[in-house]
């Protein structure tokens, strides 16, 4: 019988649990990973100039500084998969939540900069953890019907840890006095920004031990019995469970085997799917979206903005984030995911024409002519605005339900660590290029936002309401 078929027979395509609001309390809380991994990434928007100040580094060097994250994002990423697969989902999380926490500590504690760069590229392997377990245990509890609003989720989190992260460095940075190097409770202000993450990291480990394991991990390892349980909590004491675990384990009959090989094939190296995956993730990051979030602060300086109007500005786009986040996740499931993907593209090409626009004017007094500088400020959070309704929720809806049961944990793996080696590529390039031409990196993104709308036509399939027992 075919996984289509069981799908219909179980009743999973149809299912609805009687306690909704328990399921969205079980993906909200496994989105905390998420919230650490917008708010870690973001953070360090409020040190950049601080850094480079207080290490006397130049650009090159500070590019390195906040990128090696990515780094360990990567390697995260890449390993988060195998390790879900041999100990859970759950504790997956919980190692995530002890080196987010560890991280936030040792950050705000550097001795030398290398220690910094240290204890970053621990927070990198968190939250490359959190990237891939988040999205992948999310769809495999959420009912068909509610998935992509509810994968949605890790996105919404991400926004809002971005959007928590800015808000708190302005606080801050108003409480030292506008100075990120001004003392704060015996310390230099950019530490205690760094070192704020402790609080969410350790409430996400709390969180973690109020929700299920993953049915699927559980059939994995032979707990049938508890993996109905779960089924029943969250899809509905209607859905057929002995039809639903025979659902699973037929689609997962080589799911716990699955290694890197099983991602070769089928052309240059990778199965056509994986290097589907691939793209979504390169392109979610190469129109340079986390310039937004990683130099927000600085690049509104480089072009007259008061420091504390630079924060201001950084929040007020983290706002925009969550808004367009909320449009995608009232959309994901009834427009689907392709329209709104070109949509987003088509939004992001004008935005980002726009600032490459005003950004080739010269600077009169340090500043941007008025026209420009404000045409600039709003073509930033249209770009913004545009990314979050599509790209930014859609591409991690996808990635989560879009393999093949067989090869979905490893597939994910690799398309989260393209997605993190294309980060570092945008974030360690961003300093020298913006030095270089600010205008023409804009123009760069704006051609790979624009190369996204056919590769999206051509390559990506729809996959709005279908079951994961489905997928391949």
């Amino acid at each position: 019988m075919t996984s289509s078929a069981q799908a219909s027979r179980s009743g999973a395509r149809d299912a609805h649990p009687e306690h909704l609001s328990h399921v969205i309390f079980i993906a909200a809380a496994a989105a905390m990973g998420g919230f650490l991994f917008g708010y870690d990434s973001s953070v360090i928007n409020g040190a950049v100039e601080a850094i480079r100040d207080r290490y006397d580094i130049g650009s090159a060097a500070l590019a390195q500084v906040i990128a090696i994250a990515l780094i360990g994002c990567a390697i995260g990423a890449a390993t988060a998969g195998r390790i879900a697969d041999r100990i859970g989902r759950i504790r997956c999380m919980q190692i995530a939540a002890v080196l987010f926490t560890v991280s936030s500590v040792g950050s705000a504690l550097p001795f030398a900069l290398w220690d910094l760069a240290f204890w970053r590229v621990v927070g990198g392997f968190a939250i490359g953890m959190a990237s891939v377990i988040g999205p992948a245990y999310i769809a495999e509890v959420a009912p068909a019907a509610y998935r992509g609003r509810l994968g949605s989720f890790q996105q919404a989190a991400i926004v809002i840890g971005i959007a928590v992260s800015q808000l708190v460095n302005w606080a801050l940075l108003n409480a030292a006095g506008g100075d990120q190097r001004g003392e704060l409770l015996g310390l230099e202000a950019w530490q205690v920004m760094l070192g704020v993450m402790v609080v969410p990291a350790v409430l996400y480990g709390l969180l973690s031990f109020a929700i299920p394991e993953s049915p699927r991990f559980l059939i994995s390892v032979g707990k049938d019995a508890r993996a109905r349980e779960v089924l029943a909590e969250i899809e509905g004491e209607n859905v057929d469970l002995d039809a639903r675990v025979t659902e699973i384990e037929l689609a997962m009959k080589s799911e716990h085997k699955s290694t890197f090989k099983d991602l070769l094939g089928g052309g240059f190296l990778f199965k056509p799917i994986v290097w589907i995956g691939i793209g979504l993730s390169v392109f979610q990051q190469f129109v340079g979206i986390n310039v937004a979030f990683y130099y927000s602060s600085t690049l509104w300086q480089s072009v007259g903005v008061d420091p504390t109007e630079s924060f201001f500005y950084s929040f007020t786009t983290s706002i925009i984030n969550i808004l367009g986040t909320v449009i995608a996740m009232i959309f994901v499931d009834r427009v689907g995911r392709r329209p709104l993907a070109i949509i987003g593209s088509v939004g992001m090409v004008v935005g980002l024409a726009l600032e490459a626009w005003a950004f080739s004017y010269d600077l009169v007094d340090g500043k941007l002519p008025a026209t420009q500088g404000w045409i600039a400020l709003v073509a930033a959070h249209v770009f913004v605005l545009f990314f979050a309704l599509s790209w930014g929720v859609v591409v991690w809806v996808m990635l989560g339900e879009m393999f093949p049961n067989k090869i979905r944990a490893a597939a994910l793996g690799v398309a989260a660590s393209a997605q993190w080696i294309a980060n570092w590529a945008i974030t360690a390039s961003f300093p020298s290029l913006a030095e270089w031409n600010l205008s023409a990196t804009y123009v760069i993104y704006t051609v790979f936002a624009a190369l996204s709308i056919p590769f999206v036509l051509k390559f990506v399939t729809e996959t709005k309401g279908k079951a994961l027992e489905e997928m391949g």
